[in-house]
């Protein structure tokens, strides 16, 4: 069940209220995990267990996805805004420079963290911004396509499909290399985080013009991708190589683009690796 929270945040049309929707369990230095856009902070659960016997971990549902509400008038989806919004988060539940994790979209918010020198290390699974411009439009009509297919799908369909591991092959392949392993009730839920997500279109609305072009010196990064990644194809991470040096590359076999199901205990060395 998650807990909420609400802090103010500036704006170009004075100060706002933000509302974060969280889950945190464990103890030890504090870690924050971030998910892609569409999905939710469950995209984690697989790992959460294995994390949070020696992390505290706070698993977070960005603002205009799962729980959390869209961001207030005034504030749009890009990194320029998320980012402060999400040290914010940080200051209003007293994380201190907390380790983060994230994945997709939450990578490359995980990284702009890194950057500005506000989280302690940073894990990055297939994280978003390493792309061409090709390669940006693909992915982000791959996206279009899975919400208008989540948006065109009635609940009982949605349900009745998750019930087989063909049904969840058919909803949740593109993301996953071992679909089968989701559990009907979590493909449920992320089937619906994906077509209620109210950030979805201003995100990849300002994603458009979206790059990360600048090293994370002086913190330990993990730079994780899938080989089987089919959103964001792994030669992707050569290029985030060598845009930050120090980062240490990491191959994950065998999975997709969101890697914490198809395969939890490699997810997790990476991140307590990184955060040692």
């Amino acid at each position: 069940m998650a807990d909420t929270i609400s802090f103010a945040v500036d704006s170009p049309a004075g100060r706002r209220t933000v509302e974060v929707a969280y889950e945190r369990t464990g103890a030890g230095e504090p870690l924050v995990l971030l998910h892609g856009i569409g999905h939710h902070r469950q995209a984690w659960d697989p790992v959460l267990r294995i994390l949070a016997a020696e992390r505290d971990v706070t698993a977070v549902d960005l603002p205009g996805f799962g729980a959390s509400p869209p961001l207030p008038d005034g504030l749009s989806y890009d990194v320029r805004t998320v980012v402060p919004v999400l040290s914010s988060f940080f200051d209003a539940l007293g994380l201190v420079r907390p380790h983060v994790a994230g994945n997709s979209l939450g990578g490359l918010l995980a990284l702009e963290l890194g950057r500005e020198q506000s989280v302690r290390s940073v894990s990055a699974f297939s994280p978003a911004g390493f792309w061409t411009e090709s390669e940006r439009r693909y992915a982000f009509g791959v996206l279009r396509a899975m919400r208008r297919a989540a948006l065109a799908m009635p609940l009982p369909l949605i349900t009745r499909l998750s019930r087989s591991a063909a049904g969840r092959t058919a909803l949740t392949s593109t993301i996953y290399a071992r679909p089968g392993r989701r559990s009907p009730d979590a493909v449920v839920a992320e089937t619906v985080a994906l077509r209620e997500a109210t950030g979805f279109g201003g995100t990849l609305e300002a994603g458009r013009s979206t790059a990360f072009t600048d090293d994370v010196p002086g913190i330990p990064v993990s730079v994780a991708w899938g080989d089987k990644d089919l959103l964001l194809p792994r030669r992707q991470g050569i290029r985030a190589k060598g845009v930050i040096p120090g980062a240490r590359l990491v191959r994950l076999p065998r999975c997709g683009h969101v890697p914490m199901s198809d395969d939890p205990a490699a997810v997790a060395r990476v991140v307590l690796d990184t955060s040692r």
